[in-house]
This record gives structure tokens, C-alpha cells and sequence, in this order.
């Protein structure tokens, strides 16, 4: 692997890379590993990272590498600019190494399932593939496969990172759906769609498969998608996904029918396809049942981050639904979700920065609510609101980012706080049934 002709003149300085984080570390991986020198600077701090960037700072630098946490109207991005420096995304930096194919995916929600299916299915299929980009193994780490040469890399990409993408071309894009989501950096509905369509201009070939929700937005904003481009409505005669699969029901199905239908359009093996469905195991921390006693379910869907995501979740109960939601607010309708929610719900627990608004919204809307401030301790408090049968879900509808480091940790936290309310409650039963000489069923 060598280094690109157009990084090899800036590279006669130290490249500088903004955050710390998982990508940083990733970009300064790559570089190191080509001989390459290079400075960090996060406001957060961290070992080795320096705190400021200014005209001096930017002085010493051709090229900079930035995380998708860095918005572009970050002044660093300016005094870097001014200095003649070249600004890449850390997915645009990787993305002029890879010499190998790429598929593309995005979307407000399932895309990073769609990701690890797509990937899986490939593999499956004979093919060498990685899932790479926005599920947490940035496509700079590519190369530290030993296998990488030849293999085809799957990678979700976020509306952060394609925004001001230059260089990424993938040969097909993936887009689930487009839903209310990240209005605390982008101003409005069609600057996030913006984002997101940037990667329908950035494609290398005609491949483009699209959910139907992505459809109606783009006729709302005047955009008109390619004429090779592949809808998947609700509708279409598509195969279903196999019984023994885990996209039996919506949201789910509709994933498995978009891969289905990039599938058919790649001419692609149905029979791989379907058999990688029904050995494929959703990510973590997606609808997944973590344990049920006493006629009550307790159900975690840590990644549903937005409005979107959290009502789908809702929908799929029939018995009644103790809601978990709340976390940091990532913008939109906060009144619109919330009562939507509401027709949804038996009674909602509140967490998190949002907690004291929807708990208005909740008491306006008739439905018995709690505020806690950690989560076990809204886990503990289910035990006296859940009705029986009934559900306990986590399904948050906002960013964990004001508790938790990611909805992964999260997620982890709601699973081992339910194992320890069913252990205090066995325990609590036994005690019972000692006192009184009788036998716990």
C-alpha cells in the first residue's frame, strides 16, 4: 500500500487530526503505519492531544483529518483553511488508500444492521467482505487486516460523515429511510437530507436502493433521484425474509427487503441470500428480549436514538407498555413525539436531560409517569407500574450521550439492571414464602 500522490506533498508536515476518539486514533493508525507523523487536537483533551487550534497551530500542518464529531462550522475548520490546509473527513482520508470495491449504506435507521447483514451475506456467499465506517470500526482500520487485499468493504455512513465528503466513491448505496433525526446540528429537515444525498452524487456506478420514506422527502425538497434508482415499497412482491430468520416483522422486514432487492439487482444468489438470513443474529441492543418472569417482558432497544426509531419499537406490542425513554435531545418536535408516545404507552419512566419536558408533555397527555435519575433506578421503578402481561421497554428515542459514553453502554447498563430486579425479586419471594412456610413456584 503506498501513500496517495495528493496526501504525499502535504505529508512533508505533520498531518493534524481533530478528536481523539475511535476515528482519530484510527487516522493516526494509518498514518503511522506508512511513516507518517501527526498531531492530535481534541477540546476534550486525552493523552498526547493538544487543547487548541489557531492560525499558529495550523501553520505547522498541509493536511488535516477530522472525526464526524466535528460540525463544519467548527472554527478549527476556518483557521485550517486559511492556512492553505487540505480538510479531509477520516472516511474521505481512508477512502483514497482503499483500492478495493465499496458498498455504501445510510440512513436515519437501520443501516447499521443493514451493514453487518450485507457483509455477512457476502462472506456467506464466498466473498471476502468487511463491515466498516459509522458501527465503529472506521474504514481507516481496514488495513490492518491481513486479508484486507481483495475484500469488499460494507460501510455505514453517517449523515456526519458524508456532509462534506470529496474523495469517498462508492459503486452502490443503501438507503434505508430518511426520519426526523440530528436537528441539533443541522437547521433544518432539508440540510440533514442535504447530508445525506451527498452520497447519491459522490456514487461511482449506477447502484442505488432506496426505502420509500427517502422518496417522499426527496420530492418534498424538489431532488430527483436517478433513474436507475430501486425503490422498495411495502407493497412490492418481494420474497419475505425466511421463518427462521430475525426480520420476521417490521422494522426488520424492511431491512432484509432492501439487501433483498440490491440482491436481485447485483444478480446475486437468492439461495446464499436467504440462507445468510436465517443463520444471521441481529447487533446487540436492537428489540432484544432480555428476560421475562411474573407474566412481564423486559425488552431492550438501547439504539433506538431517535423519534422514528423509538415509535417503531411501540408499535410492535400488543400488551401493555411501561416506556423507558429520554436521554439527550438531538432537536425536533419534542410535543409531536411525545404524544405520540403517549398513544403508545401505559406508563412511562423519564431519564436523562429530556426527562423534565416529556414528563409534561406525559402529564398532559393523561399518562402515568416517573423522572429517575440513573437507570437502574428507573428498572426499579417499573416493578411497581408494569401491568401483568405487560412490557418494559427501553427504547429511549434520544441520544445516551448526557448519561453514558454510547447507547452500546447503555444498553449493557438496562440488561444487568434488569438481572438484578429479578434476582432482588426472587430473593424478595423466598424470603416471603419463608416466613410464611411456603414453597416459591
Amino acid at each position: 500500500m503506498e501513500t496517495p500522490d495528493l496526501l504525499k506533498p502535504l505529508l512533508d508536515r505533520p498531518a493534524a487530526i481533530f478528536g481523539a476518539g475511535v476515528s482519530g486514533a484510527a487516522a493516526g493508525d494509518l498514518l503511522r503505519s506508512q511513516g507518517w507523523l501527526y498531531e492530535v487536537f481534541d477540546e476534550r483533551g486525552g493523552q498526547y492531544a493538544h487543547r487548541k487550534f489557531g492560525a499558529k497551530e495550523a501553520a505547522r500542518h498541509g493536511l488535516v483529518v477530522h472525526s464526524p464529531g466535528f460540525p463544519p462550522s467548527h472554527p478549527w475548520f476556518e483557521a485550517a483553511r486559511k492556512a492553505g490546509c487540505l480538510v479531509l473527513g477520516e472516511l474521505d482520508f481512508a477512502s483514497l488508500f482503499w483500492g478495493g470495491g465499496c458498498i455504501a449504506v445510510t440512513g436515519t435507521n437501520g443501516k447499521t444492521t443493514v451493514t453487518e447483514f450485507l457483509a455477512y451475506a457476502f462472506k456467506r456467499a464466498g466473498n471476502k467482505a468487511v463491515a466498516v465506517g459509522n458501527i465503529g470500526y472506521p474504514m481507516s482500520r481496514l488495513f490492518e487486516l491481513s486479508n484486507h487485499e481483495g475484500a469488499l468493504a460494507v460501510c455505514e455512513v453517517s449523515s456526519y460523515q458524508s456532509e462534506c465528503l470529496k474523495y469517498f466513491r462508492p459503486q452502490s448505496l443503501i438507503w434505508t429511510n430518511f426520519e426526523e433525526d440530528h436537528l441539533d446540528r443541522y437547521t433544518s429537515m432539508e440540510e440533514y437530507f442535504e447530508a445525506k444525498w451527498r452520497l447519491v452524487d459522490q456514487l461511482a456506478r449506477p447502484s442505488l436502493v432506496v426505502g420509500e420514506s427517502v422518496v417522499r422527502w426527496a420530492e418534498k425538497f424538489g431532488k430527483t433521484l436517478p433513474s436507475f434508482t430501486r425503490v422498495v415499497r411495502r407493497e412490492d412482491k418481494l420474497g419475505g425474509p425466511p421463518a427462521t430468520s430475525p426480520f420476521q416483522s417490521y422494522p426488520q422486514q424492511e431491512n432484509y427487503r432492501l439487501v433483498r432487492a440490491f440482491w436481485e439487482k447485483e444478480g446475486m444468489n437468492l439461495n446464499a441470500l436467504e440462507a445468510s438470513a436465517s443463520q444471521f443474529r441481529l447487533p446487540r441492543h436492537r428489540l432484544q428480549l432480555v428476560s421475562e418472569w411474573g407474566g412481564v417482558e423486559y425488552w431492550n432497544d438501547s439504539k433506538a436514538t431517535n423519534y422514528a426509531s423509538a415509535l417503531a419499537a411501540l408499535k410492535t406490542f400488543k400488551d401493555p407498555v411501561c416506556w423507558i425513554g429520554g436521554g439527550k435531545s438531538k432537536g425536533g418536535d419534542l410535543q409531536a413525539f411525545a404524544q405520540a408516545v403517549a398513544g403508545q404507552i401505559d406508563s412511562a419512566i423519564l431519564i436523562g436531560e429530556t426527562a423534565p419536558a416529556l414528563a409534561e408533555q406525559m402529564a398532559a397527555a393523561k399518562v402515568p409517569c416517573q423522572v429517575c435519575k440513573t437507570l437502574p433506578e428507573a428498572v426499579a421503578a417499573t416493578r411497581n407500574r408494569v401491568k401483568t402481561p405487560g412490557v418494559v421497554l427501553l427504547s429511549p428515542g434520544f441520544s445516551s450521550l448526557d448519561m453514558f459514553e454510547n447507547y452500546t453502554q447503555r444498553g449493557f447498563a438496562f440488561e444487568q439492571a434488569v438481572l438484578s430486579l429479578k434476582k432482588q425479586m426472587a430473593t424478595d419471594t423466598n424470603s416471603a414464602c419463608a416466613k410464611t412456610g411456603e414453597k416459591s413456584s
